[in-house]
C-alpha cells in the first residue's frame, strides 16, 4: 500500500458571496481565505459594490498588458500608501512617475550583476552565521522557524547593506522593532484593495505609527553615519555606499540622508521580510517532501564549501534554485498587487472604469488551474518540463515584472538557494506533527502559527 503525496497547506477558500462587511472582516483577517474559490479558474473576476468596483487580473495577456506593454498607463495605486507610508515615506515601493523614475535611476546600479558578485562574500557570512546560530537548537525539538529565518534574511541586508552584522546594536533594534511592527501592520492594508471614503478606519494603530518612528529613526543614525564616512573617505565599498554616491545620470542630483532613509525602508521591508517568508516556506517544504531535502543536501555537500567564498557556487546550485522557484510559486511572499486604471478601459469585453484598483495576484496567477499542472503541488521539476516554462514566461511574478520588477530580485534569486543550502547542508528539518503550518497572508506570505519544524545536526 503505497502512502498518498501530501499536498503543501494552502487556505480554505470562502463562499463565493458574502456581504461587503463579511468580506473586510474576513480580509482584515487573512487576505487569502478572504477570497472564492473560484479566483483559481477565472482570467477576470469584478468586484461590485454601490461604491466602487474593483477589477483582479490572472488572464497572463492582461497580466502583461498592465506590467510590461502599459505600466504607465496602470501606475500603483495611491491606495497603497494607506498601509505603507508611516514605515516607508516616499520610497521607490510607492512612488509613480518622474520621481520612481529617478529613484530607479540611481538604485538599479547597486544591484547589477557586478555589484552583487561584490557583495556576495558578506552573503555568504551571513549563511554561515545563520548555521552557527541554529547548533544549539539542532537537538530535535521544534523549532520555530520563521523567526530564525527573519533572522538569518535581515543579517544578510545589514551585511550587504551597511557591512554590519545583525548582532550591531543599532541593526538589532532596527530587526526586533520591525517585528513589533510586522506584528502589527498589514503590508496590503484593506485600503490598498478597496478604494475606502475617508471616515473608514485604516488601522493604523499607535503601535504602528510608533514603531515606525522608531524604525525610521534609527535607520536615520545608520544612514547620516554613512553619509559622514562618505565625505571624509572612510566608506566601505558596499551597497548604501553605492546607492548614496550614485548620480542621477540626467540631473546630477543624489540622495540626500532623508531621501536615503526611505530607499533604506523599503530595502529592509523588501530584502528581508520577503526573503524570511520564502526560506522558512521552502525549509517546511523539503521537511514535507524529505526525498527533495536529501537532494539538496547532496548538492550542497558536494558544492559548498564554507571555509572558500566562490562566486561561481551560485550556478551549482540548481536544485536548490528550483525548489526555491517552487517556494516562490506556490508561497509567494507579497501574495497581491495594486495597480489603478489611469483611464477608462475595456478587459474581457467589460468597461473598466477610470480610477479603478486592478488586482494583480501572484499567489491566484501561481496556482491558477488553466496555467499550471499540478498547480497546488510540490513539484521542483516542473521547471524542467514545457507547461513549467512557459508558467515562468507566462504566469510566475513573485517580483512583479516589466520596469517595475524589484531590483532586488537577482540578489533574492542568489540569496535564497544559498542560504537553503548551506542551513540544509548542515542540518536536516523534519515536520512537527503536532504544530502544522497553515499560511496566512498579513505583511507577507507566514504560517498562521508560525513554521515549527525539529532540527537535527546531519
Amino acid at each position: 500500500m503505497t502512502c498518498p503525496i501530501p499536498m503543501p497547506p494552502k487556505p480554505p477558500a470562502r463562499p463565493d458571496k458574502v456581504s461587503l462587511w463579511r468580506y473586510m472582516q474576513l480580509f482584515r483577517r487573512d487576505i487569502l481565505s478572504a477570497q472564492p474559490a473560484r479566483l483559481y479558474r477565472a482570467w477576470m473576476a469584478e468586484f461590485r459594490t454601490p461604491f466602487f468596483r474593483s477589477f483582479m487580473c490572472n488572464q497572463p495577456e492582461l497580466v502583461d498588458l498592465v506590467l510590461r506593454e502599459r505600466p504607465d498607463e496602470f501606475p500603483k495605486s495611491g491606495r497603497v500608501r494607506e498601509g505603507l507610508t508611516p514605515l516607508l515615506g516616499n520610497s521607490v515601493f510607492i512612488t509613480n512617475g518622474e520621481v520612481w523614475k529617478r529613484q530607479r535611476r540611481i538604485i538599479d546600479p547597486a544591484f547589477e550583476g557586478g555589484r552583487l558578485r561584490e557583495v556576495f562574500p558578506a552573503m555568504w557570512e551571513a549563511g554561515r552565521a545563520a548555521v552557527a546560530r541554529l547548533e544549539p537548537l539542532a537537538d530535535g525539538h521544534p523549532v520555530e522557524v520563521e523567526a530564525q529565518a527573519s533572522h538569518a534574511a535581515a543579517d544578510v541586508i545589514f551585511r550587504t547593506l551597511f557591512s554590519i552584522p545583525i548582532e550591531h546594536q543599532v541593526a538589532g533594534r532596527v530587526f526586533q522593532e520591525f517585528r513589533e511592527h510586522q506584528r502589527a501592520q498589514p503590508v496590503v492594508n484593506l485600503g490598498a484593495i478597496l478604494p475606502l471614503p475617508r471616515w473608514f478606519p485604516r488601522f493604523h494603530s499607535r503601535k504602528t505609527k510608533q514603531t515606525a518612528r522608531i524604525i525610521r529613526g534609527l535607520i536615520t543614525q545608520l544612514t547620516a553615519e554613512r553619509m559622514t564616512r562618505i565625505q571624509d573617505g572612510t566608506a566601505p565599498d558596499d551597497l548604501a555606499t553605492k546607492i548614496m554616491t550614485t548620480p542621477d545620470l540626467l540631473t546630477g542630483e543624489r540622495f540626500d540622508t532623508d531621501e536615503m532613509v526611505d530607499q533604506v525602508a523599503i530595502f529592509f521591508l523588501a530584502g528581508h521580510e520577503t526573503s524570511a517568508s520564502a526560506l522558512a516556506w521552502a525549509l517546511y517544504l523539503l521537511a514535507l517532501y524529505p526525498d527533495w531535502q536529501d537532494r539538496v543536501a547532496a548538492e550542497a555537500q558536494a558544492q559548498i564549501d564554507p571555509e572558500k567564498i566562490y562566486f561561481s557556487t551560485v550556478s551549482k546550485l540548481s536544485v536548490s534554485r528550483d525548489v526555491f522557484r517552487e517556494t516562490l510559486r506556490l508561497y509567494p511572499p507579497v501574495p497581491m498587487m495594486v495597480r489603478e486604471a489611469t483611464q477608462r478601459e475595456t478587459f474581457r469585453n467589460r468597461p473598466v472604469p477610470k480610477g479603478s484598483p486592478i488586482v494583480l495576484s501572484p499567489w491566484h496567477l501561481h496556482r491558477h488551474e488553466r496555467l499550471w499542472d499540478n498547480p497546488d503541488g510540490f513539484d521542483p521539476a516542473r521547471f524542467k518540463t514545457e507547461n513549467g516554462k512557459t508558467g515562468l514566461r507566462n504566469a510566475f511574478v513573485p517580483f512583479s515584472a516589466g520596469q517595475r520588477v524589484c531590483p532586488g530580485a537577482g540578489f533574492a534569486m542568489i540569496e535564497g538557494p544559498l542560504l537553503l543550502s548551506m542551513l540544509v547542508r548542515a542540518y536536516r528539518f523534519d515536520l512537527v506533527a503536532e504544530r502544522p503550518a497553515m499560511p496566512v497572508a498579513h505583511l507577507t506570505v507566514r504560517g498562521r502559527d508560525g513554521i515549527w519544524l525539529a532540527i537535527t545536526k546531519r
